[in-house]
Order: C-alpha cells, then structure tokens, then sequence
C-alpha cells in the first residue's frame, strides 16, 4: 500500500503546500518560464563540448571547491571592478538565493518581499525556515523609494529580496529605491538582476552600489541571456565577506566540474551568447505594441517578456491559446497573462493565436 504525504512526519509549517511548478507541455510554442527560447549558437556549443569533454577526463576527482575559473570569469564579465573574491556562484540563481536564506535567514527570521514577484522567493524562505513578509507596490507595480523605505522599517526584516527588474511584471526599479531600502535596512537586501541583460544599455546595474555596503548582494543568472537554463548556473556579487557566510551553508563541492567547464566556456563566447538579446527585445517590445492594438494592457517591461492585462478571463483565454498550440503562463494576477518574448516565429505565433481568440475564429 502506497503512502500519502500525509502519511509522512512532514514539518508542520510544510504542511498544506504545493510545490513550485510552471506547467509543462509538449506543446509547439512554449512561452511560459522565461526560458530563452534561442539555442545556444553552434560555434559555441562546440567551444562548450571541447571543455566539457577535457573535464570529463578528471571527473573520476571532485572539483574545485571554489569555482577558482568561474569566479574570474564571472568578475570579468561583470566588471565594475569586481574581484573574483566577491563572487558567488550556484546551480540555478534559486540556490544561490536558498544559500543567502540558510546563512542570514532560517526560524525565526523574516523575508521581505515587494508583491506581486518571483514566487520562488516565498517558497525558499519557507523551506529554509523563515517567514515571508509581502509588501505592496502601486497599481502599475511600481514603487517609490520613500514608499520601500517606509514599508521596510515598518517590516524590519532580516533579508530584503528587490527583484529588478521585477518578475512577474517586468517592472523597472530604480537604483534610489536601492539605496533607500538598504538604509531602512538592519539586515541583508539582495537585488536580483536576473533580467538585466534585457534592459535598455544605459540602465545602472546595483553593482554600482556595492562599494561600502557590506549588507547588499547583486544576483544574477545565466539562464535568460545566456540561452542556459539547463546548464544551471546563477551567481551573485557581494563583499568578500558576505561570500564568507554562504561558504558555510553550501553543500561540498556544490558545482560540479562539466557546470563549471561549460558556463567558463560561454561566458569566455559572451559576446556571441549574447547576441541574440537584441532579437528578443526587439520582440518583446513588438509583443508590447501588438498587445495594444488589439485592446489589452501590457506593463512596460524591462525583462524578456511581458505581462499584459484587460484579459476577461484569464483561464478561458488561456485554454483557447493552448488549443492552438501556445503555451504562455497565469501567474494568479486578475485579469492577466504572461507571454514570454522568443523568437520571431514564436512570437507570431502567439500574437496570431491571440489575435484569432479576439476575432473569434
């Protein structure tokens, strides 16, 4: 006989919750997860095979504990004057976050977080013990630095999640709002720009900020502009010291050797990896401009896709894009729908989806 899961001495705080999961199916054009829907170029690939392929002849060993080669070219890549001592990296920008929460969060301990955002963030701080605190932003999502600053002293958390540009809104966030909020703040504030390569070029990355603020970590991900969210890599940059604390939660040897031969190698082909990010603005913004043509409400949006509202009913619009073979996401918002921007074909053929709905056909 087969156990239920309340069968099991499950923590009682656990108790009642579901799992984080975006639908996944076989459908044609699946627009639901953010991905970058662009493959990895072929040139690229095979720079990526030619690394992996060394790193497999020593797999027999464990791998370098400290990522020494992925965290110089991250503090390449990112520059700012970054040293590879500031960084930090993880399988996914979700353990880089989990390990903040285990060093500077856990049982009685708060996680505070500007709603609607990532749905993740709630869901890691449960599981590492904390409680999640939601805060508000305005109607058009977004939010004043005198605003953040009020609702975080009044919150008086322990950690401080900024998503910037936020998801699921795609909403900007000023670098005043940063800095706000880190003075309001006792504890830690984390910014995560796992959408910043998306954004316009002469947008001020956080990292900007970090110089004198010990309690701030930027987080990044190489699952968007970099096309690798199978690859799982996320990172972060912060003050030696603050890496100092992660290595005390982190699991030995968390990275493997083939992650960090293969991400060493893509972003050593930055420039050509991301170069598709230009495509995918340029349909994003087309997505946005379409959306309104047809009488929808799309947000501005600063990431790879695009939240819109004036959807009558969210569920029946999104069954009858999935019946034409389009997969986008409901994030529980009233009256909206996300669509992620991929490539042109993709993106005509949602619009088309779309636009069929509306007509009728």
């Amino acid at each position: 006989m087969t156990a239920s899961l309340g069968d099991l001495p499950l923590r009682d705080d656990l108790r009642g919750l579901t799992p984080y999961g975006a639908p996944q199916a076989p459908l044609p054009v699946a627009l639901n997860v953010n991905e970058n829907t662009h493959p990895v170029p072929d040139e690229v690939a095979s720079d990526i095979l030619d690394d992996i392929a060394v790193a497999l002849r020593e797999v027999n060993r464990y791998p370098d504990r400290e990522f020494t080669s992925l965290r110089e070219a991250f503090a390449d890549y990112l520059g700012h004057g970054l040293e590879p001592g500031q960084i930090w990296a993880g399988n996914g920008s979700n353990e880089v976050l989990q390990h903040i929460m285990q060093a500077f969060g856990g049982p009685g301990r708060t996680v505070f977080g500007f709603a609607p955002t990532y749905s993740m963030y709630p869901l890691i701080a449960q599981g590492t013990g904390a409680q999640w605190v939601a805060g508000q932003r305005e109607a058009d999502y977004t939010i004043t630095a005198e605003e953040a600053a009020a609702q975080v002293e009044q919150a008086d958390p322990d950690i401080v999640m900024l998503c910037s540009p936020n998801n699921p809104t795609g909403t900007p966030l000023g670098l005043d709002v940063v800095e706000a909020v880190y003075e309001a703040a006792r504890g830690i504030v984390v910014v995560d720009e796992a959408y910043q390569e998306f954004a316009p070029r002469d947008a001020s990355s956080a990292l900007t900020l970090l110089d004198g603020r010990p309690r701030l970590a930027v987080s990044r991900t190489m699952s968007k502009a970099f096309a690798f969210a199978g690859a799982r890599v996320g990172y972060l940059a912060a003050d030696p010291a603050f890496i100092d604390a992660l290595r005390l939660v982190r699991l030995p040897y968390h990275l493997s050797a083939l992650t960090q031969a293969a991400a060493v190698a893509a972003l050593r082909n930055a420039d050509t990896m991301l170069g598709m990010v230009d495509e995918i603005v340029e349909q994003r913004d087309r997505i946005t401009a379409t959306l309104e043509a047809l009488g929808y409400q799309p947000h501005e949006s600063w990431s790879n896709f695009v939240l819109f509202g004036g959807v009558a009913d969210p569920r029946a619009t999104f069954e009858a894009l999935y019946a034409r073979g389009v997969l986008v996401r409901d994030v529980g918002i009233p009256h909206h729908l996300r669509v992620t921007a991929g490539t042109e074909a993709e993106t005509t053929a949602f619009l088309d989806a779309l636009a069929s709905i509306d007509s009728g056909t």
